[in-house]
């Protein structure tokens, strides 16, 4: 996997870029207004994604459509999906310890009556 797609994944506007994308196609208009943000500021966010490979463009008439490309993010998740196992393994593991009835439920206290009174 590429350095490239976690170096663009790092700023939070390029991933609300995704996560817009993810709904629908955007222009880079319909971004701008979305996010916030300069055109100026929008369109290097979407070069830097384009750049990635995480991103293509279509022209229509003189806007350009913006739409997610889930190849690299395919990529993304089968790199990551040893360490979601992993997690769901300890996280399985750790509700069966607290489903676990305890080991004994017969431990007495300490402390007497009078001592729980004071």
């Amino acid at each position: 996997m590429s350095d490239v797609i976690w170096a663009a994944l790092v700023d939070p506007h390029r991933r609300a870029v995704l996560d817009l994308l993810r709904e629908r196609d955007h222009s880079v208009m319909e971004l701008v207004d979305a996010l916030g943000v300069t055109q100026p500021t929008a369109s290097k966010h979407l070069r830097v994604l384009r750049a990635a490979g995480l991103v293509r463009v279509r022209k229509d008439a003189q806007r350009r459509i913006y739409a997610i490309d889930l190849e690299p993010i395919a990529e993304l998740d089968r790199w990551l999906a040893p360490y979601r196992r992993l997690w769901n393994e300890r996280l399985d593991a750790l509700g069966r310890h607290l489903d676990a009835p305890a080991e004994d439920d017969s431990i007495e206290d300490d402390t007497t009556e009078s001592d729980r009174e004071s």
